[in-house]
């Protein structure tokens, strides 16, 4: 029985590969075809899979973001709504004060409030108008004397004013009428500024909007 010749690869030349042996050139074939194939997948396929796994992932992100976008775009007609409720709620308050041409009534209402409390006007002395957004505040310096029913009967009258009337108070320092110590049915002083508010109409609102105006309400 024959037994087939062990091909060395350094028996093989290279210039004449028409001349190998039949078992060398198909091994040859196989070895060239596997160097074809995984140069193939190297330079070609490899470069493909990667930009194909990119484009997923940026199938991902789009597909997130679109979601997102599409579930804000979904809540944004209620939204909306809210808004326009929440600012026609804030007319109806804003209407609830006083506007330009009863401020100076409410003022006089304030003053005669306080001597119809019994209370001792010393100072009231109205300030100048700081305009806001919608509304404008008018400072009070005042100064008066009283015992605390008095003082108490004077809050409850501005309260009841036909109007809504809103006081705040800064700097305000109430201490016993001439420094003697606090006793029953002592008289106080009451010394410092208060701020009352109207609205401002369309007329104020659109010139607080424009560029000229728009720094003026920005001090306390």
């Amino acid at each position: 029985m024959s037994q087939k010749k062990k091909i060395k690869v350094s028996e093989l030349d290279f210039n004449n590969i028409g001349g190998w042996p039949q078992q060398a050139k198909v091994m040859f074939c196989v070895l060239l075809a596997a160097f074809i194939l995984v140069m193939s997948y190297l330079l070609l396929i490899r470069g493909k899979v990667e930009e194909l796994e990119g484009l997923e992932s940026q199938e991902s992100t789009l597909r997130r973001q679109f979601e997102d976008e599409q579930g804000k775009a979904a809540n944004l007609e209620p939204l909306r709504q809210q808004l326009a409720q929440m600012e026609q709620v804030l007319q109806q308050m804003l209407r609830q004060l006083p506007s330009k041409t009863e401020m100076p009534d409410l003022i006089i209402d304030i003053s005669q409030t306080a001597l119809s409390s019994g209370l001792t006007s010393e100072l009231f002395k109205p300030g100048a108008e700081t305009p806001r957004e919608f509304y404008a505040e008018k400072p009070i310096a005042l100064r008066m004397v009283g015992n605390y029913h008095q003082f108490g009967a004077f809050v409850s009258g501005v309260a009841s004013l036909p109007r809504v009337v809103i006081l705040t108070m800064h700097d305000i320092q109430l201490q016993p009428k001439g420094g003697k110590a606090i006793s029953r049915g002592s008289q106080l002083e009451l010394s410092g500024t208060v701020k009352t508010y109207r609205y401002l109409d369309e007329t104020e609102i659109q010139e607080q909007a424009q560029p000229g105006n728009a720094n003026q309400g920005g001090g306390a």
